[in-house]
């Protein structure tokens, strides 16, 4: 099969910020071209919020997202606060980490139990893992449902929280439900641990060279910190798009991303390259073993460094909730100005970047969004491109490269539905 010639499309991928194709041209064995196409219907938020008063702004933004809802909404919030010259208090930065916490706790595990280990265990879904394994699909939803609870609690839904808002949170968490939750985070800490086990146990492997982008810190939280990269950068985070360069992809409605001129990586694994030693504690005594996988520049290591954050998330959830009183706090008074902010927080999937630029009353003059998937666009083309020869070399046929093909972009977890089927395959022989 590896000196055939023939075309791969693969149609419809769909909720990358909207949907995908993947197109690869094979000639005699050689792979011509690989395109992956974001065909993104346009939703267009940056339009939708000028001329929006600042402090509704980041609620419109929720809604970007029904997955990083949370994220959408702290990164905004930073970015107007930055702009006003307001700094919040130390219990709201504590309530927004534990937010963020559960965020990732919630949206890692959606993804690595329901999407990858159905691979893993050699299965076509989480529906036939159950039928294998009714107790590990069992910890999927006890996992996810407590990252729900988590961000419920602080935000006062999962999903588009309400409570959250600039300068801080309407209301605070219940002190009955801090200490159910404290419960419930401990006890699904052994399920954490055990799918660290499971990942570190498999063989998938392709390693390109990248260079890795992401937000470091003295804690690894996912808000605060220096933007670093893996080729020694280190900069503010407000002078984050100085070092991007737009990329217009004729053949796709979403934009490409280069860092200082090349192609980048961002997500968990870039998060852990550049930053594991700052994990919590309990994490880096408990998981020696899966932090020692990193640096790494296999791409499915990115599923690894997922579980060892939702790891070191229930850990720093459940240090915040122990230590903290959280008590009620007059609303500070935000007045508006002429002025531009940036926010730049890590989502799961990535770093998420927000510049807002203010009107004198208040109101939005414009905003600059980039998405983490936009980011990683390049670098997983190029993937994919890399990828097909080490898969025609092995002769394998044409279902199996597909279903590797789709492993391979699973791997970034681009998005919830793209990453669970890519729908409809048709191959032309030429």
């Amino acid at each position: 099969m590896h000196q055939h010639s023939f075309d791969i499309n693969i149609e419809n991928l769909s909720k990358i910020e909207g949907h995908a194709d993947l197109y690869i041209k094979v000639r005699k064995g050689e792979v011509l071209d690989a395109k992956l196409k974001i065909v993104e219907n346009k939703r267009f938020y940056t339009q939708a919020i000028r001329g929006k008063m600042f402090n509704s702004v980041p609620q419109l933004v929720s809604r970007i997202c029904g997955t990083c809802s949370v994220a959408h909404l702290s990164c905004c919030t930073e970015a107007v606060e930055n702009a006003l010259d307001f700094k919040p208090s130390d219990q709201t930065r504590a309530l927004r980490h534990l937010n963020m916490y559960g965020l990732m706790i919630r949206d890692h595990a959606l993804h690595l139990y329901i999407f990858v280990l159905p691979d893993i265990f050699g299965v076509q879904s989480v529906m036939e893992l159950a039928d294998k394994d009714e107790d590990l699909v069992r910890q999927a939803f006890i996992v996810k449902g407590a990252g729900n609870r988590l961000c419920k609690l602080v935000g006062g839904r999962a999903i588009h929280p309400i409570f959250s808002g600039v300068g801080g949170f309407l209301k605070l968490p219940e002190k009955n439900g801090i200490k159910k939750s404290i419960e419930e985070l401990y006890s699904v800490r052994a399920f954490a641990t055990e799918l660290i086990d499971i990942l570190l146990e498999s063989d998938f492997n392709f390693t390109r060279k990248s260079n890795y982008v992401g937000i470091a810190n003295e804690n690894y939280n996912f808000m605060r910190g220096e933007i670093m990269s893996s080729e020694g950068t280190c900069i503010p985070e407000r002078h984050y798009w100085d070092h991007l360069n737009r990329v217009v992809i004729p053949y796709s409605q979403a934009t490409g991303f280069r860092f200082e001129g090349k192609e980048y990586t961002v997500g968990a694994l870039a998060r852990m390259n550049l930053n594991r030693h700052n994990m919590h504690p309990d994490t880096l005594h408990d998981v020696p073993e899966a932090v020692a996988k990193f640096p790494s520049d296999n791409i499915y290591s990115n599923n690894l460094a997922q579980a060892v954050e939702m790891l070191h998330s229930i850990d720093n959830a459940i240090e915040i909730m122990e230590t903290w009183d959280f008590k009620q706090e007059p609303r500070p008074v935000i007045k508006p100005k002429a002025s531009e902010g940036v926010g730049v927080i890590e989502a799961p999937r990535g770093t998420l970047y927000y510049l807002l630029s203010f009107m004198e009353d208040g109101r939005i003059r414009y905003g600059n969004l980039v998405i983490p998937t936009a980011q990683n666009q390049i670098q997983m083309e190029k993937d994919i491109k890399a990828f097909v020869p080490e898969l025609l070399s092995r002769d394998m046929e044409r279902h199996d490269i597909e279903h590797e093909i789709e492993k391979l972009i699973r791997a970034y977890d681009p998005c919830m539905s793209c990453a669970s089927h890519f729908l409809k395959v048709r191959w032309e022989d030429g």
